[in-house]
């Protein structure tokens, strides 16, 4: 009998700190979590593969579809064509998913969070990859660039979309080679793009704020269409945004027109302000002591591309990193009775999305693809993702389970699904049905962060 992985231990069991009656039904639960999205494809065939990839995802070690398929001792060729050739809709997973998203995390004081991240990628050939700014590089690189939007509250947070940018450099052609759906065969910019999910998705997700970061809240166009849409945004911009105080008083000399106050970097207003204008605060208690910041608000106008923009209310943050002050610049359309703890709050949540990457991406294979196609990359996106809630999910429940308060314990254990392999046959493998039927269930440990 080959074992594509070995039983643990009962020491390696009692040092995951999960009782016995929570990780024993582990594969079992996953499965239920996993089943509504399952239930929204056609065949048995498609749903078997579906959830032989996702526990495949949550499984330790490489997340790729050969890894996978190897684990269950089948032929990666069949995953492959499900995952980069069948043209099965995600969107009504993602729809799904921000429903269940919504009802867990979702509250009047929640956070709506919108950010790019990208892959970096080498040839021209795989989908949307162009030289464009990569985050994970910080530089100009050959990469694949997909927005993506979460929800964050006091009770969690989240991933709940995500949507592949097409640089103007693709081409009518480039698209038609790479499978691009003729109704997205157009060049729409990320922020149309944040729109578009936002207003297909704001209904299911209980919120208060829409964030992001100063690549998000630059475009002046951008911040007013979410004021148009009645969302109340607390937007990132650069420090070299040129503002007008309009809360600062010139005195009038008693000749011609009275002056208003000239528009300069918001990087150097702030340094102008005397020390007395800013708020400290105390955000929250941390494992390192408490977590404290400064505010400064001032009611101004913003200036983008020699245009003069609505009022609104810029908010700077003070903190100290790693020993050295550094400072945030926001742009809202809060009403003025918002105070300074409001906003750090709002800023806090705003960075759990890069939480959510670290999941998505070191647990949940959100970047160990190995497609080209537009529906390969939708496909495996969405499957990382909706592991990553299912896990998300899991961890819920040992939380709930152990009574932990969220202050004792940093990591929960769980166990995850691989396959024993008897004389190397896994059992019939039709069309239909479970094509794993009769194989005997091994586990692997993997390790699941708190939400």
């Amino acid at each position: 009998m080959e074992r594509r992985y070995g039983q643990p231990t009962p020491a390696e069991i009692a040092a995951c700190h999960v009782p016995t009656e929570l990780s024993a039904d582990l594969p079992k639960r996953f499965r239920e979590l996993a089943t509504p999205f399952g239930d929204l494809l056609e065949s048995d065939s498609e749903r078997y593969y579906f959830h032989a990839i996702l526990e495949g995802l949550a499984a330790e070690g490489k997340k790729n579809l050969e890894s996978i398929a190897y684990t269950h001792d089948a032929d990666r060729q069949m995953y492959q064509v499900f995952v980069g050739q069948k043209e099965w809709d995600h969107q009504p997973m993602l729809n799904l998913l921000a429903k269940q998203v919504g009802a867990k995390f979702g509250s009047p004081d929640a956070v709506l969070v919108f950010d790019p991240t990208s892959f970096p990628k080498k040839g021209t050939k795989s989908v949307g990859v162009a030289r464009q700014w990569c985050g994970r590089y910080g530089k100009v690189e050959n990469c694949q660039v997909a927005i993506c939007m979460s929800l964050a509250s006091e009770k969690g947070h989240a991933l709940v979309n995500e949507c592949l940018f097409l640089p103007k450099e693709w081409t009518q052609t480039r698209m038609t080679e790479a499978g691009v759906p003729k109704k997205y065969r157009k060049h729409i910019t990320r922020h149309r793009q944040m729109l578009d999910m936002l207003r297909e998705q704001r209904a299911s997700l209980p919120h208060g704020w829409v964030c992001g970061d100063d690549e998000v809240g630059r475009p002046a166009w951008f911040r007013r269409a979410l004021n148009d849409l009645g969302e109340r945004y607390f937007l990132a911009v650069p420090g070299n945004t040129t503002i007008r105080d309009l809360e600062t008083e010139i005195v009038y000399q008693g000749k011609g027109t009275p002056k208003k106050s000239p528009f300069v970097g918001v990087r150097k207003w702030m340094e102008n302000q005397p020390e007395s204008r800013w708020c400290h605060i105390v955000v929250r208690d941390g494992t390192k002591g408490p977590l404290e910041v400064d505010v400064m608000i001032c009611r101004v106008q913003a200036k983008i591309d020699r245009r003069v923009g609505d009022a609104e209310r810029l908010v700077v943050i003070r903190f100290v990193n790693e020993g050295s002050i550094q400072h945030d610049y926001y742009l809202t359309n809060a009403e003025g009775t918002v105070e300074g703890k409001e906003y750090a709050r709002v800023s806090k949540l705003a960075h759990t999305i890069e939480e959510d990457f670290k999941q998505a991406k070191s647990e949940c294979g959100l970047a160990d693809y190995q497609v080209r196609n537009w529906y390969g990359w939708h496909h495996h996106v969405t499957m990382s993702l909706l592991t990553s809630w299912c896990l998300t999910q899991e961890t819920l429940i040992q939380k709930k389970y152990s009574g932990d308060d969220g202050s004792s314990r940093s990591e929960f254990v769980v166990m995850s699904f691989t396959f024993e392999v008897e004389n190397g046959h896994t059992g019939d493998r039709g069309t239909h049905g479970d094509p794993l039927a009769g194989t005997k269930s091994a586990r692997k440990m993997l390790s699941l962060r708190k939400p």
